[in-house]
């Protein structure tokens, strides 16, 4: 059943006003406050930027006017910086390794490079780009057909998954990679898994931003965008924000203020992670495409910059209805779906808005758990990750075996007539 996701969180209008934390952050602190009605009712119109909850307490990245309206409202905080990884230190990070299982980019390239070594015959990696700080971006292609360089018309049905375009979203890191080493490892084992691999190619971006998470593991946990030095101060562009289709509409769904969390860029594909990913994209048919990011829980479809429907909007919203359903049997978790720009808020220049408005690529957006920044914000604890791959991994099959149906037909009808039950099965096959 459809939901409204604007129902979701009490919060969702604070997160859509959050203001951008200063580039310097020699006035940051990382405070926490206790999670009472009380306190909840005054952040509202604060607008912080709110990071997670954890033990009854709210943590909240604050500045020095940040701290004067808490003062003002009678809001007690706590000083917690000295809990977090500090800014500009990377000793400590380095021999503690804060990122634990969550992978960094060495780690990214070291699995997909063991991957490809291991399954070769279904498994090949391409940099299909580099990030401004020059670290590849990887592309992993599995396939029975790996090494064939095809014609678009005599290629079979191609999907694409991409992870992190926000360098604080670790989990949009883990849920693609996941996928991939799920497809290669079971391929030999689980016949199910071998007529995907040998009716499709699916191809998987776990690593848009780089830098940006690098950035995030070892200097700022909170950063979001890429590295960009923006000449007057100030670093990093929305990866998500500088695609070409309706980049930079309007005010609301990017900004063009360089502090902004949002901000757009200088001009579309000014950057060269969405350059990569979209001369990528367009060199390819792809039929279907899913961007995963955290948090909220939810799968949006386009159009993000308009709550005006698309033109195919029952198809994407039957599949997202679909995926949805599909995640729910696995842990009963709920991931409401709708049109981003109507049941969410309004962005311009994304990746799925570019995908769907300039290729016809059926597109999805999946915001990963937790639901709201009360439930963790963009920390998921590292026992979460393969509860959170598994529960969304029938949706990246569905999707997989919906692209297989529609465009090989002949191979559906003969190989690969499966409920969606018998795709759900799948995840006890997980490695």
């Amino acid at each position: 059943m459809k939901l409204i996701i604007k129902s979701l969180s009490l919060f969702m209008g604070m997160l859509i006003a959050i203001p951008l934390y200063s580039q310097n952050y020699a006035d940051t602190e990382i405070i926490s406050i206790q999670k009472t009605r009380e306190n909840i009712i005054k952040l509202q119109d604060l607008h912080l930027d709110l990071l997670m909850e954890k033990d009854g307490k709210i943590f909240i990245v604050a500045h020095t006017p940040d701290l004067v309206k808490l003062q003002e409202e009678q809001i007690l905080y706590h000083i917690e910086t000295s809990a977090f990884p500090p800014y500009g230190s990377t000793s400590a990070a380095i021999q503690g390794g804060i990122n634990g299982q969550f992978h960094s980019y060495q780690e990214v390239e070291r699995e997909l490079e063991e991957l490809v070594q291991t399954y070769p015959q279904i498994a090949r990696l391409e940099i299909i780009g580099k990030s401004l700080e020059n670290r590849n971006i990887y592309a992993l292609k599995i396939s029975d057909n790996v090494s064939s360089e095809e014609s678009v018309s005599d290629s079979e049905p191609e999907v694409i998954f991409l992870g992190c375009h926000h360098a604080r979203e670790w989990i949009s890191v883990e849920v693609p990679l996941l996928l991939g080493k799920f497809l290669v490892q079971n391929y030999s084992n689980d016949s199910r898994v071998q007529t995907l691999v040998d009716s499709s190619e699916t191809w998987i971006i776990p690593l848009v931003n780089p830098d940006g998470l690098e950035y995030s593991i070892y200097f700022y946990r909170y950063w979001r965008k890429n590295r960009r030095n923006n000449g007057d101060g100030t670093y990093g562009v929305d990866l998500n924000r500088n695609y070409g289709y309706k980049w930079g509409l309007d005010e609301r769904g990017s900004s063009s203020d360089t502090q902004n969390e949002t901000y757009r860029g200088r001009e579309p594909f000014s950057e060269p992670e969405s350059q990569a990913v979209a001369s990528f994209i367009s060199a390819h048919d792809f039929k279907a495409l899913v961007s995963y990011h955290n948090y909220s829980q939810v799968i949006l479809y386009p159009w993000g910059h308009t709550s005006e429907p698309a033109p195919d909007v029952d198809l994407l919203d039957k599949l997202a209805g679909d995926m949805s359903a599909l995640i729910k049997i696995v842990y009963n978790n709920e991931y409401p779906f709708g049109q981003s720009g109507e049941d969410l808020y309004v962005t311009n220049g994304t990746t799925t808005d570019w995908a769907y408005g300039t290729l016809g690529i059926p597109s999805f957006l999946i915001e990963l758990p937790p639901v709201d920044f009360l439930h963790g914000g963009f920390f998921n604890a590292e026992a979460e990750i393969q509860t959170i791959f598994e529960e969304n991994l029938p949706a990246a099959l569905y999707l997989i075996y919906w692209a297989v149906d529609k465009y090989k037909p002949e191979t559906s009808q003969k190989r690969f007539k499966k409920t969606l039950h018998q795709i759900h099965n799948l995840k006890k096959g997980i490695k």
